[in-house]
C-alpha cells in the first residue's frame, strides 16, 4: 500500500496545473509550506499558481518566491488544489472556499481534528510543521533540500516549534534542521531574516496589549486582548499580533495563555498556548476552532467582555483550574 507522501508525489508526477494555498492570514508554516511546494512544482516543470487572500506577509518578504502569490483567483485556473496547513477548509478564505467543491483537493495538514476534506488527505499530527511534510515530499521526488526551498522549509520548522523550544521539538525535527544546515543553510542569517522584521508600530501594539494582561486561577492563566482601536492607534495590523500569546506564557507559574483580537465584524479571534499535557485544542474545539494540543485558536461572535468571560470559564474547566 502506498504511503500518503508517495500518493502525493505520484499526483504531481502525472498531473499538471496546480493551485497552491494555505490558510488566510498565513503564519510562518503556512507561507513556508506554500513557497516550498511552489519550488518543488517548479523543479518538476509543472504549471502552478500560489494563492493566499492575505498575500505575502511583510515580515516574510525576504523569501525567494518561485512565482507571485496571487490574492485573487482571477486567471488562476487549476486541475488540482493543494490546501496546506488548514485544520478546516473554511480557513482558506471566502473566495477559494466557494470554488473548492468544483476542484479535486490534496489536503496536506498536521492539525488535530482535520475533517479530511480532500480527495487526497495527507494529515499527520506527528509532524511539527507542514514544511517538514513538504521536506519528505521533496525527498520522495528526489529534489535536494537546498537554497530557497531549504529556507522556506526552515521557516516553518522554527516558527511552529518556537525555535525548537516547544514540546513538538522531536529528534526528527532536529535531524531535519541539521540536514538543512549540512546542505548549506546558514541558520544565523535565516534566523535574522525571520526575527528581525519588527516595525515601531508592532512595539507600540505589544506594549498596549501587554498592559491589558490579567492573571486568573492563581496566576495559572494569563489573558490579554487587542482591539481595533489599538491597531488603529499604533498603526499596526493583525499580523503584528503574532506571537504575543507565546510571550504571555513566559509569566512565572502560567500554564496557559490566551489573547483575544477584535475582528472588523466585532467578533473576537482567540489564540491559546500551553505546555505539556494541558490541551488547549479541546477548548478551541468548544468554540468551533482547532489546532494542536499546545497551540490552538478560534473565533467567538460576541463583545469583548462576553468573549473573554466565556473563554476564561472554558479554559478553567478544561484545564481543571476550577
Amino acid at each position: 500500500m502506498q504511503s500518503p507522501v508517495a500518493k502525493i508525489a505520484d499526483l504531481i508526477r502525472r498531473t499538471d496545473r496546480f493551485l497552491v494555498s494555505s490558510h488566510a492570514n498565513p503564519d510562518g508554516d503556512a507561507i513556508g509550506s506554500t513557497v516550498a511546494l511552489g519550488h518543488i512544482l517548479a523543479a518538476q516543470g509543472k504549471d502552478f499558481a500560489l494563492y493566499n487572500p492575505s498575500g505575502l506577509p511583510k515580515q516574510y518578504d525576504w523569501l525567494q518566491l518561485p512565482g507571485p502569490i496571487h490574492t485573487t483567483l482571477a486567471g488562476a485556473e487549476a486541475n488540482w488544489l493543494f490546501v496546506l496547513d488548514c485544520g478546516t477548509q473554511q480557513r482558506v478564505g471566502e473566495e477559494l472556499y466557494r470554488v473548492m467543491g468544483s476542484r479535486p483537493i490534496a489536503n496536506v495538514d498536521h492539525h488535530l481534528g482535520n475533517p479530511m476534506f480532500g480527495q487526497f488527505n495527507w494529515v499527520d499530527v506527528s509532524y511539527p510543521a507542514v514544511t517538514a511534510m513538504i521536506a519528505d515530499l521533496a525527498d520522495e521526488l528526489g529534489i535536494p533540500l537546498t537554497g530557497p526551498l531549504a529556507e522556506a522549509i526552515y521557516l516553518g520548522l522554527v516558527t511552529d516549534t518556537g525555535y525548537f523550544t516547544y514540546d513538538n521539538t522531536t529528534p526528527s525535527v532536529m535531524e531535519l534542521a541539521a540536514r538543512l544546515i549540512r546542505l548549506g543553510l546558514n541558520p544565523g542569517r535565516v534566523n535574522a531574516k525571520i526575527r528581525n522584521q519588527w516595525g515601531l508600530s508592532r512595539f507600540r501594539l505589544w506594549g498596549e496589549s501587554f498592559a491589558t494582561t490579567e492573571l486568573f486561577f492563581g496566576g495559572q492563566l494569563a489573558v490579554a486582548h487587542v482591539t481595533l482601536g489599538m491597531l488603529e492607534r499604533t498603526g499596526s495590523t493583525a499580523a503584528d499580533c503574532e506571537e504575543i500569546v507565546s510571550f504571555l506564557r513566559r509569566l512565572r507559574d502560567t500554564r496557559a495563555a490566551a489573547i483575544l483580537r477584535e475582528e472588523p465584524d466585532g467578533s473576537y479571534k482567540f489564540s491559546l498556548r500551553s505546555t505539556g499535557p494541558d490541551n488547549v485544542q479541546a477548548v478551541a474545539a468548544l468554540f468551533g476552532g482547532g489546532g494542536h494540543r499546545n497551540a490552538a485558536g478560534g473565533t467567538i461572535a460576541a463583545d469583548l467582555e462576553t468573549a473573554r468571560t466565556r473563554l476564561i470559564e472554558a479554559l478553567g474547566e478544561s484545564l481543571g483550574l476550577v
